[in-house]
């Protein structure tokens, strides 16, 4: 099975390890999209486009029956295939490739159309891979969750009710959880954190999703600290 990866170099390491291209017969092509060829895009059996929701009119490059999977982590593919504006587009799935969110035991997907799931089970268990079904909405489910309680963390910190050092040590002794809230957004890139919150606050206007202005800072700056 030939498989296409099209994304920035700081994934590539995650994608090799969730799919180890010894564990059969994929074969893998790393590409990022201003490097791509239409005969390359068309001729992968699966493309895996991790950047597909910053340039939407490739959609109309990718064959009918082609298995595409799209980062979803703040996009919905229904607004995606509309913003393409396409008339026909790849057998399109989302899934959440936020970095050390991704290689994960079970992928994180959606579907376009409900009448894809099939086709979804058959190439998730030829990938090896278990996954997890979610509803077709911006910001999927872990990355909504994480995102809502990194920011909840930011407001905390900006109110200086506690350190960061102490609300990362309180979330894991207290909830148990693997990371703190500033460890994980150190992990998933507090740019990446910054665009789930703003996708999230764009499609719902719901105050939860609402970005912390010392967020908002660490964003601008690209640092935490």
């Amino acid at each position: 099975m030939r498989i296409l990866v099209l994304l920035g170099p700081e994934m590539a390491a995650e994608f090799r390890q969730k799919f180890p291209e010894n564990q059969g017969s994929h074969t893998y092509t790393f590409l990022q999209p201003q490097h791509i060829t239409i005969e390359q895009l068309t001729s992968a059996d699966i493309v895996f486009d991790f950047l597909l929701h910053e340039k939407p009119a490739r959609l109309s490059k990718y064959e009918p029956g082609q298995v595409v999977f799209c980062n979803a982590a703040t996009v919905q593919l229904a607004a995606l295939v509309k913003q393409a504006e396409v008339a026909q587009h790849g057998i399109l799935f989302g899934f959440n490739g936020l970095p050390t969110l991704f290689n994960r035991e079970v992928l994180e997907v959606s579907v376009l159309r409900s009448g894809d799931r099939d086709k979804l089970a058959e190439v998730c268990e030829a990938l090896g891979t278990d996954y997890l079904l979610v509803d077709d909405r911006v910001g999927m489910v872990m990355p909504r969750m994480l995102c809502m309680i990194i920011n909840e963390a930011f407001y905390t910190l900006q109110e200086q009710t506690a350190s960061i050092t102490d609300i990362d040590l309180g979330m894991k002794l207290g909830t148990n959880y693997p990371q703190g809230p500033f460890e994980w957004a150190e992990q998933i890139g507090i740019t990446n954190v910054y665009k789930v919150l703003s996708a999230m606050y764009e499609d719902t206007r719901d105050e939860r999703y609402k970005i912390c202005p010392l967020l908002k800072t660490a964003y601008l700056k690209g640092s935490i600290a």
